[in-house]
This record gives C-alpha cells, structure tokens and sequence, in this order.
C-alpha cells in the first residue's frame, strides 16, 4: 500500500514537473514562424541580409542570421556576422557616463563646462547651464540633426575640431522647450568621457562595457566594419534598385554611432539592461539606480495617431531618456532605440515586465523589415494575434512611396524652366562661408558650375540651373541620395549677398542638414 501511494506521488509530482516545464518553454520559446517569417520580410521589403537576437527570462532564446551578407555572393549571414547599429550606439556612451557617475566621477546635473572648460554654444546662457544629462537627451536647442555636415558624409574635421564648430551653430529653440534630435552632443558626450575616464571614448567601451558584459566579438568604431571578414555589407536603394553601398567608416562619431556587433553580442547586452545592470556572469556593470536613470523620461514627447493598419501601435505615453526611447505597447512598457547609416538599420527594444528582448539588424534601410519582425515577435509573447504586421507595413510603405512621389512631382511641376539666372554663371562663382561648416567653392567649369565642400570630399556636385536664381547640386557620388537646392540671393547692385541651400526630396536624410548653411561670399583677395 505504502509503495503504491508513493509511486502515484511520484506519478503526480512528474506530471506536475512536466506539466510546468512545457509551460516554461511555451513563454519562452520564438513564434514557430520565425524563420519563415523573417525571410518573407526579407523578400518583402528587399532585404539582403538579417541578424535577430531574442531574450527572454535572462536566457538567450535565439541568436541567429538570415540571407546573405552581400548581394551577389554567397557568404550567408549568422548569429556572428557583424552589422554597424548605428545609434543604438548612443545607449553605450550614457551607461559609460553611468558608469563615471558612479566612481563619483562625474554629475548628471552637472554643468558640462566643469568638465569642459572649453567647450561653447551659441548661446552664452546655454553654455553655462547644459548639464551632462542635457547632452543625452535632445533638448539643447539645437534643431534636427543640426551641425550633421561637420561629420557626415565623412569629412577632413577631426573630433574634437566638430565639438568646437557647435559654437557657431544657432539655437532654433529656447533651451529645455523642444525635442530635435541630434547626434553632436553625443559626440561632446565621448569627449567628456574621455576627458574624466582616462582613456579614449573606444577603449572606454571596449574595455569597460564590452569585456565585462561578454560581448568579445562587438567592436567599438564604425571603422571596424570593414576590416572583418565575417560582417554585413551595406546596401540601400539607389535610383531605384537595392544595391551595395559604400559602407560609413568615418570614427569622428562613435560616440553617436560607431558600435559593430552581431547577434550573440547584443543578446548579452539585452540580458544585462533587462537585469538592471547585472551581467549575463552575474557581475555588476552598473547598478539598478542608473538603470533607473537611464530608462526614466527627461525629454516628453507626443503620441500622435499612428495610421490606421498599426492602430495596435497607438501608445498612452512617450519621451526620450539617456540614449533610449521609452513608451508603452499594449500596456506594456517599452524601452528602445533605433539606428541608421548608410545601408544598415536596426532596432533594440525591451519589454521589461515580460523579461524580453529583441535585437533585429539589417543590412538594408528598411524601417518597415525592422518594425514588422519586432512587433510580430512582442505579438507572441504578449498572445497577441489582431495584427498582421508584415500586410501593415506593406500597405505603409507603399503609401509612404507614393507619397514621396507625388512631392517629388510637385517639386517639378513647380518650376519655371523657361527662366534665366540673373547674372553670367562667372558670376556665382567664389568661395562662399558658413561660420560653423567652413568653407565651400562654386567653380565654373568647361562652361558649368561645380561645387565643392572643402572639408567632405564626397560633396562635390555639378550645379544644374533650375529656375531665377535658384541651381540643384547633383552630387556626383550617386550613393549620398541627396541633391540639394543652392539659392542665391542678391543685393541691389547686383552683386551676391549670400546663398542658402535644402534637400529637393522629402526623402534626404535629416543628417544632411543643408537647410542650416548661410553661405556668405568671401572677399576676393
């Protein structure tokens, strides 16, 4: 009898066992679908190549790769492969500074110029108020993307000449009052590391965040990304066709945006914000208080409306805070970030009460590839399925295109092509200055005017008349996709007062902030 009795316990408390650990590995488990899914976003939205990380419970429940590494070869893409990600970068450079806060090294309310010295903005007001927390969160005053140009495309500056330039940049808005994003003061942010760590803002990350975090295989510069043999290549649509692209390996704003890593490193990395600070080792690398720091809102933003097929996105609130995005999703609190440069872009986002965490990065700008596998993995977990996030983005996408298309034809359709310039090409042509960027040349040229960023040797375009006083730059590297308007104004002599320039397409990525220049004619000599 006593036998019996046991053997049913023991049949009881195995069914109990069972029981348990299939429901364990029903919450922690991907969508089936994964695979299938991945690669129909893939083919949907002409994406070469995909690395996707998923946490979950402090455990990595996948870490791979899907596609291929480059178009027209055959190299596949795995859970090691490599891709640049850009400004989830930024999140490294506040938990360096997290980190420096702690060692009692530094103050987050403290005023940038007791550490800098040197360093300026336009306003004298703002100099002596940005805190090092205002560096992080997009409230300086600068306007979107403002002082882009000193860096981006890749230019002559070096780090510590662009932090200086931002003296000249005018502030749009009061200090505090707006949100614009920016990357620059994240670039002073690195400077302000190294300056109070000791080392280099890349030995800082590596040495202080990588090493203990596990992450042996990430690299700390944009510059890495091409001397790895098993990473990414970059590709973006270029007149039409998805195509390789030269990736970005300038190093003056790491700080921004330089880190490389891959699938096996960011899951690392996800598990140890999700863990508070606590490493995959059970190390500390920083405590729960600057957890706390970094995931609470400084900056509020608005919700807004999303469209119609994302309804499910409509969120509750939103704001930005120490290199990440916060907001909600479902009632769920989310934390993230994304990440653009040329032919790469990524997603890291967190669901904290659910213990998860996914990393999607492509080889390709696409947004809408990102987005689609990020929400539709938070769907499965949440056991959610009102969503078809893939059909979603879709009808997005083409929408977003035709309307690109028709501004674009509106932009044509407004010219007067039958007017003349003002003056004799000669004319236009000089140095002109923009206090913050330096110098740029308008040369004429077998019969032609050209012209030329002295400090970016990308941006040098043939300047094609398109109506009054008013030329595009056709930029003669095809890959920047980002003709801009120069305009020219005069003074009642005749003579030129000064030229201003914009993006002829809505498309133009906001880091070619053209819009900021004020060109001024410089004297001949």
């Amino acid at each position: 009898m006593n036998v019996t009795i046991s053997c049913c316990r023991w049949m009881c408390v195995t069914a109990i066992l069972i029981l348990a650990a299939t429901a364990v590995i029903a919450q922690t488990a991907p969508p089936k679908d994964i695979d299938a899914y991945v690669d129909r976003v893939r083919s949907t939205f002409d994406v070469p190549g995909i690395g996707l990380a998923i946490v979950k419970d402090g455990k990595v429940v996948l870490a791979k790769g899907y596609g291929i590494r480059k178009m027209g070869e055959k190299a596949a893409v795995d859970e090691h492969t490599l891709f640049a990600i850009a400004s989830n970068t930024k999140v490294f450079t506040a938990t360096a500074i997290g980190i420096l806060v702690e060692e009692g090294k530094l103050e987050w309310d403290a005023p940038v110029i007791r550490y800098l010295p040197w360093f300026r903005l336009s306003n004298p007001y703002v100099t002596n108020e940005i805190t090092v927390r205002d560096l992080l969160v997009h409230r300086s005053g600068l306007g979107l993307g403002a002082g882009d140009l000193l860096w981006w495309p890749p230019s002559t500056y070096n780090r510590d000449e662009i932090a200086r330039r931002l003296q000249y940049i005018p502030l749009v808005t009061s200090f505090r009052s707006a949100y614009a994003y920016d990357n620059v003061l994240y670039l002073v942010a690195g400077q302000l590391i190294e300056s109070v760590g000791g080392m280099s803002w890349e030995d800082f990350i590596a040495k202080r965040i990588f090493i203990p975090v596990g992450m042996t295989e990430s690299k700390d510069r944009h510059s890495d990304i091409g001397g790895t043999a098993n990473a990414a290549w970059s590709h973006a649509k270029v007149e039409g066709s998805v195509r390789p692209v030269a990736p970005f390996t300038s190093d003056n704003t790491n700080p921004a945006g330089g880190v490389v890593t891959n699938a096996v490193d960011i899951a690392k990395w996800m598990i140890t914000q999700l863990d508070s600070g606590k490493t995959p080792d059970g190390k500390w690398l920083f405590t729960p208080r600057t957890n706390r720091q970094l995931w609470t809102i400084v900056t509020p933003l608005g919700t807004g409306n999303p469209p119609p097929e994302l309804s499910a996105l409509r969120a509750q609130f939103n704001g930005y805070a120490l290199g990440l995005g916060v907001n909600d999703f479902r009632g769920h609190k989310v934390i993230s970030h994304t990440g653009g440069l040329p032919g790469f872009v990524s997603k890291v986002a967190l669901l904290p009460d659910q213990r998860l965490g996914v990393a999607v990065f492509t080889n390709q700008e696409s947004g809408a590839a990102f987005q689609a596998i990020t929400m539709h993995i938070f769907d499965h977990y949440l056991k959610m399925n009102d969503t078809d996030w893939l059909a979603a983005y879709q009808k997005l996408m083409a929408r977003s295109d035709s309307m690109m298309a028709a501004a674009n034809a509106k932009t044509s359709a407004s010219r007067k092509a039958d007017s003349s310039p003002s003056l004799p090409l000669a004319s236009y042509a000089g140095t002109y200055n923009d206090q913050w960027y330096g110098d740029i040349q308008v040369a004429q040229e077998n019969g032609k005017l050209v012209i030329t960023f002295t400090k970016t040797p990308s941006l040098v375009g043939d300047l094609e008349h398109w109506q009054y006083d008013t030329f595009v730059a056709r930029w003669r590297d095809r890959e920047l996709r980002a003709d801009a308007f120069v305009t020219f104004s005069l003074r009642p002599d005749g003579t030129i007062r000064e030229a201003r320039m914009e993006a002829v397409s809505p498309e133009t990525d906001f880091s070619f902030d053209f819009q900021d220049l004020l060109l001024k004619p410089v004297a001949k000599k």
